[in-house]
């Protein structure tokens, strides 16, 4: 989701083929071989095709991204007028996929198989999120008052900490978060980037994703 929302807001289109992980096309693979999604490919004239020698191929979400928000920036979401502030937006995306991500994993599976260990895999997570919490009690956004790559970069995942057990996140004490997050899922953008498209494997379909 982090890729889909770095184009709609750049105002890029590309063409999707969606996948499920548990069944990776070939195509993916050779292109690709580490097998996660999202995976983009760049070729001179147009996104989408089939590689060639000019083809640039980036397969990490957060540098889709990039490289979108480098074509266009209508937000300012990289906050560029600050040399030095793009390294700080980066640093907390990187400190919530290295610490907070996995401890999400641990506390879906805890809540899954209902393992005893879910309160205090619940609070291995709330470490990041308090603090979270604490920046939105300066800013309205995630890293002051105007919004940043960090909202969108961060949002795929506290949503999925809202969903774990959705009775005890409506009265934990994050409500500053809990309004970030209602913000964010009341959006259209949101709506365009959750959208289903049938599978690649089972189409052999591409849908445009953007504006153009």
């Amino acid at each position: 989701m982090r890729a889909r929302l770095g184009i709609l807001l750049a105002r890029q289109s590309v063409l999707i083929r969606a996948v499920v992980t548990k069944n990776k096309p070939i195509e993916m693979l050779a292109i690709s071989p580490k097998g996660t999604v999202p995976v983009l490919i760049i070729t001179p004239d147009k996104c989408g095709e089939e590689p060639n020698p000019a083809t640039t191929i980036i397969d990490e979400s957060v540098d889709i991204m990039l490289w979108a928000l480098t074509l266009n920036d209508p937000q300012n979401l990289l906050q560029r007028e600050d040399p030095g502030r793009l390294n700080t937006l980066l640093e907390l995306i990187e400190r919530n996929d290295r610490e907070f991500k996995p401890s999400l994993e641990v506390y879906k599976l805890a809540k899954r198989f209902h393992k005893n260990s879910e309160v205090t895999d619940r609070q291995q997570c709330e470490v990041f999120v308090a603090e979270l919490e604490k920046n939105l009690s300066i800013g309205y956004f995630l890293m002051g008052d105007k919004p940043s790559l960090v909202d969108y970069a961060l949002l795929p995942f506290i949503r999925q900490f809202a969903r774990v057990d959705r009775r005890w996140y409506l009265q934990a004490p994050y409500p500053r978060l809990r309004d970030w997050l209602n913000r964010h899922l009341q959006t259209p953008l949101f709506t365009k980037a959750m959208a289903k498209y049938p599978l690649w494997l089972d189409s052999h379909k591409s849908f445009l994703l953007g504006d153009k």
